[in-house]
This record gives C-alpha cells, sequence and structure tokens, in this order.
C-alpha cells in the first residue's frame, strides 16, 4: 500500500513513516495543508493519515478538500485534542477515523489496516486469491497451506496484486503502489520483484502465478 502522512513535527512524521514502511508500505510525508493537498489530489494513496494541527490549511480543511476532490481514500486523523466537538468535526469532514495523541505505534498500524479493508468487500481482513492466502496484520503468505516468507517488499507488491485479481497491473501503478516519492532508481525494479516473488511462490509449486502481459504489464490469475 502507498500512504500519505501528513504531519508538522519532523520527530513524528519520521517515527509514523518508519512505522509504515517496516510493515512494507510506501511512505509519502507532507509537512503542510498546501502540500497534503496537493500530494493528495495527485497521487492515488490507500490511506492517509492525517494531522489535525498542521500549518494552514489545517486537517479538519484537507479532509474537507480531498473528499471535495474525489478523493475518497481512509482518512485517519490525529490529534492533541480529546473534545467531543473536534472529532465530531474531523468524522462530518470525510475523515473516517480518529486517534487521540498520544498514541501507541501499533493502534495506528492497525486501525490504518482496518481503514482500509472497511468498507470494501474487495478488501477483506485476509486476502484470497485461489491457493493464495495473503493477512496484512500478521504479514503471514501461504500457497496451497504452506507457510512463504517474503521481504517487506516483496509482501508489499504482492498485497497490491491481490487486490486486483484478474486484472492488468501496470509497472507504472506498481511503483505508484509499492514504492514512494523518493524512489530514483530503475523502473524494471517490478519485473525484479516479480521475478523474486516467481522464485518463491512458483517454482516451489509448479504452477503458474503471476502473468506477464507483453507491453502492459503484470496479472495475478484468479485461479
Amino acid at each position: 500500500m502507498r500512504v500519505l502522512v501528513v504531519e508538522d513535527d519532523p520527530k513524528m512524521a519520521r517515527a509514523v513513516a518508519r512505522g509504515l514502511q517496516l510493515e512494507g508500505h510506501a511512505v509519502d510525508v507532507a509537512l503542510d495543508g498546501v502540500d497534503a493537498i496537493s500530494m493528495g489530489t495527485e497521487y492515488d494513496y490507500d490511506a492517509v493519515v492525517l494531522d489535525l494541527m498542521i500549518p494552514g490549511p489545517d486537517g479538519f480543511e484537507v479532509c474537507g478538500e480531498l473528499r471535495r476532490r474525489g478523493r475518497w481514500a481512509p482518512i485517519l486523523m490525529l490529534t492533541a485534542r480529546d473534545a467531543i466537538d473536534d472529532r465530531v468535526r474531523g468524522l462530518d469532514a470525510g475523515a473516517d477515523d480518529y486517534l487521540v495523541k498520544p498514541f501507541a505505534l501499533d493502534e495506528l498500524l492497525a486501525r490504518v489496516r482496518a481503514l482500509v479493508r472497511r468498507g470494501a468487500p474487495e478488501r477483506p481482513a485476509v486476502l484470497h486469491v485461489g491457493d493464495l492466502e495473503l493477512d496484512p496484520a500478521s504479514r503471514a503468505v501461504t500457497r496451497d497451506g504452506m507457510p512463504v516468507d517474503l521481504s517487506p517488499r516483496e509482501f508489499a507488491l504482492l498485497e497490491f496484486l491481490m487486490r486486483h485479481p484478474g486484472e492488468v497491473v501496470s509497472r507504472t501503478q506498481i511503483l505508484e503502489h509499492v514504492w514512494d516519492l523518493n524512489y530514483d532508481g530503475f523502473s524494471n525494479v517490478p519485473d525484479v520483484y516479480v521475478g523474486y516473488l516467481r522464485k518463491k511462490l512458483e517454482r516451489p509449486f509448479g504452477r503458474p502465478l503471476i502473468r506477464t502481459v507483453r507491453g502492459a504489464g503484470y496479472l495475478l490469475l484468479a485461479s
């Protein structure tokens, strides 16, 4: 998944981003409301972690503006305010959930996972495609009941593919969702990581899983 973290405290932003990255997510950081709206509109994020008290426009305004522009990624609002009015205002602005500071990082990560799967039948708690199973919470992957050990980036790529079974996804889509803005390496990195997945998920089982669609991208076989 690709997550946008909006937080003006650099130390807090780094901590949240690091926690998400350790789970295999691609993370972009915005330090104020202007950048948050710009990035949130330009890129297709899977979730947004949005601090309420950021340099203007504030979190309420950012949330409302993203919704007005048709950006529907789940938003987790962070606030140092525990007032009911602020929570209500945030939810009414379009936030999906809120978390009061100080918070435990594990809770934030769990809430992001919950938001990504909430209200969308194609985003269940555990993903199943054929004999392949992926659990985002436990970071566990099995094929035909056998556990498969993946790196965080391999896990993120497989999760993205499993959220689009039977669909052709382009290399550009993969780069946008599995890597982040800071990535400036080779554009063929998706090919390399697809190769890693094939080595771990196809060869030991003797059955194909990911098909290359020449000139278009990759397709995870749905059955």
